[in-house]
């Protein structure tokens, strides 16, 4: 590892979650709040019939713009969502470089994987269909317990690296803006 890039701290990561967090939760209120107030009778039935056609629905309004924010944002020039760049966080491959779509992509369906089994699990609750309740709370228990690892995951290697960065290859780092004497220095050295 570079020694002049500095791994992000669980602390910065988790608080960089929490402010993506204010976007997702807005995103939810204005659009599904919306969408159901205005569609009501539409989207009543929507949520109420069967487990998969619930599941299907949020998945196509909540889950996939929510994992499709992370994935563009992250192999974007800005490296980052919203709240890694408010607290200067980047998401880089093992190198350091910009990562590419195919490994933010990877990146995020791996991260995303307990949240969506969660919502699986809970519309199999709700609205019972072919899977058993009780495999739908286990479900839900295996869902703490990645969720447990994911987030303690960072705690045990040095590049703070959760699980999702060791499938995809990537690490979140702290943004150091060069000083001005290493940019005079690099350009003079041209």
């Amino acid at each position: 590892m570079d020694e002049t890039v500095r791994c992000a701290s669980l602390k910065r990561r988790i608080l960089a979650f929490l402010l993506d967090y204010f976007i997702i939760a807005a995103y939810g209120l204005i659009v599904i709040g919306t969408l159901s107030a205005l569609l009501h009778s539409f989207f009543r039935p929507l949520f109420a019939g069967s487990a998969a056609i619930a599941e299907l629905t949020g998945f196509l309004l909540m889950t996939l713009p929510v994992a499709l924010y992370f994935l563009i944002c992250e192999c974007a020039p800005w490296q980052g969502t919203w709240g890694k760049r408010r607290l200067a966080l980047q998401v880089v491959d093992r190198c350091g470089r910009r990562i590419g779509p195919v490994r933010s992509a990877v990146r995020t369906v791996a991260k995303f994987i307990p949240w969506e089994t969660a919502h699986f699990a809970v519309w199999q609750i709700l609205l019972p269909g072919p899977v058993p309740e009780r495999t739908a709370v286990t479900l839900l228990i295996l869902v703490h317990i990645m969720a447990a690892i994911y987030l303690f995951s960072q705690l045990t290697n040095r590049e703070r690296r959760s699980v999702y960065d060791w499938i995809a290859g990537t690490r979140v780092i702290v943004r150091i803006s060069p000083s001005r004497d290493t940019v005079n220095f690099l350009a003079e050295r041209r």
